[in-house]
């Protein structure tokens, strides 16, 4: 044995036993906690003032319970799961986690007061838990928005090496570092094959599947992503798992199955494996039509509350350059079936005839046109196109039924006539005003990325889905993101 090995084994225990949480999960930590009290000592004090004003002074045991209030809030909260940091910053769960703990102390403050007969003012707590749970989200939001604004300028990320193929990684590589809101960064690469370059996409090759650990030591991961690899046995995958828990260090593994999550998926251990089962997209029924009804009515109450601003814009465009208010366009919605879509014009009326000239600076993909800095806009257009209102009228395609609020993105015919089969996948839902592309990156997107955000949106649909990309939509209209 070498007298070099005693000292190298030392100092890698050393490392293990240091090893703790990121440092940033325990800010973070620190602020969702101090925010959750004074979250609930506010709606305490909210509900104090609201059900006993006038009344002089509260009674003494609603001035406990508000005292008490955060204690018994972050405990909710923590029984709740609403602190575990592979929540944080990312998905819907964290949220979820702080409504689960609102209706659980809501529960236990019901059992509480019946199993000692206490005759609690039913006003204050109908004021102070929804009361906290509405301030702790918004508060939440908040704190993530910040924990993004942090990732977009590079802290806060957990160091990941990833392991599978070349491509596979390669892919992984470009998805974080474009969403860095997702706070992973790859730091090193083991690969399945053979032959193995220095690097991928400026990221180190650490070696083959039997250098995982050692790439996790050296370059102080705080995480393992396994791709979907078939050369990674269950056996070896096993061993992995036991040799990272030395060390505290995260395991994730993709599925082969990519772009599909969320309720769909679900773990059926069957003779001792765990099977991941599939769900069919809940395409037609119940849900289907509750949400044509939210589109239309949705889409009727919008139409009329804008109405003046679609006189304004109207009026502009006319005064411009004396050409039509409207574009108008054929496009192809669900099942195949063609409709008009409408939209403000915002380009010259001979647009279309002076496209030719302009061809070769073409910067999109696929069939579609695009320029940053297109000659046929006009200067309404230009302002119409930065906050998205030439997109407006299209409210009167959710309307007729032709398009939904949200969806894949409407195709013109020349696209769909390129179609592969998998391609013709988006078709069987309608197409949308806003979608996943128009809040990841709109404008900026490759014409690859925009069909295959419009594929995983077709097989993740869901009502909360929905409400999260209008949510977005919003947030990217105001910031005028990827609009050109």
């Amino acid at each position: 044995m070498s007298l070099l090995e005693p000292a190298i084994e030392t100092d890698r225990l050393t490392r293990v036993a240091t090893r703790g949480p990121v440092p940033w999960t325990r800010s973070y930590l620190r602020r969702a906690v101090l925010i959750d009290a004074v979250c609930s000592l506010l709606a305490g004090g909210l509900a104090l003032y609201i059900r006993f004003v006038g009344q002089g002074r509260p009674p003494t045991s609603y001035l406990v319970f508000t005292v008490g209030l955060p204690g018994l809030w972050c405990a909710s909260v923590a029984l709740a799961g609403g602190y575990s940091s592979r929540f944080f910053g990312v998905g819907s769960d964290e949220f979820r986690r702080v409504m689960n703990a609102a209706v659980g102390l809501a529960a236990g403050v019901a059992i509480a007061s019946y199993a000692v007969k206490g005759d609690v003012a039913r006003g204050y707590i109908v004021i102070a838990l929804p009361s906290v749970a509405v301030l702790d989200l918004a508060a939440r939001y908040r704190l993530r928005k910040r924990l993004h604004w942090q990732r977009s300028q590079g802290s806060c990320m957990q160091r990941v090496v990833a392991v599978g193929h070349a491509s596979a990684i390669a892919d992984l590589i470009a998805t974080l570092r474009r969403d860095k809101f997702h706070g992973l960064t790859v730091v090193g690469a083991c690969l399945a094959e053979r032959t193995m370059p220095q690097e991928i996409a400026e990221v180190p090759v650490c070696g083959g599947l039997g250098s995982v650990v050692e790439a996790v030591d050296r370059l102080g991961a705080d995480s393992v992503a396994v791709l979907a690899c078939p050369e990674m046995s269950g056996h070896r995958l096993r061993e992995l798992a036991w040799a990272l828990e030395e060390t505290d260090t995260d395991l994730c593994v993709a599925p082969a199955l990519l772009d599909v999550a969320g309720p769909r998926t679900t773990i059926r251990p069957v003779a001792g494996l765990p099977l991941l089962q599939l769900d069919h997209p809940e395409l037609t029924g119940g849900k289907q039509v509750i949400k044509a009804v939210f589109d239309r009515l949705a889409a009727g109450l919008a139409l009329v509350a804008l109405s003046p601003l679609f006189v304004v814009i109207a009026a502009a465009i006319r005064l411009d350059d004396r050409g039509p208010v409207f574009f108008t366009q054929i496009r192809v919605g669900r099942d195949g079936q063609t409709f008009r879509l409408f939209k403000f014009r915002t380009m010259v009326v001979d647009a279309e005839q002076r496209k030719l000239e302009l061809e070769k600076l073409n910067e999109g993909a696929g069939v579609l046109f695009k320029m940053r800095k297109d000659p046929r806009v006009t200067k309404v257009g230009a302002i119409l196109r930065r906050w998205s209102l030439d997109e407006l009228p299209q409210l009167l395609n959710v309307l007729h039924g032709d398009m939904s609020l949200v969806g894949p993105r409407p195709a013109l015919p020349k696209e769909v006539a390129n179609y592969g089969d998998h391609m013709r996948r988006r078709l069987v839902v309608r197409p949308g005003l806003s979608g996943l592309w128009q809040v990841s990156g709109r404008s900026g997107l490759s014409w690859e990325e925009a069909m295959r955000l419009d594929l995983r949106y077709v097989d993740n649909w869901s009502i909360v889905l929905d409400m999260q990309i209008l949510w977005k939509t919003f947030s990217a209209v105001i910031h005028g993101s990827g609009a050109y």
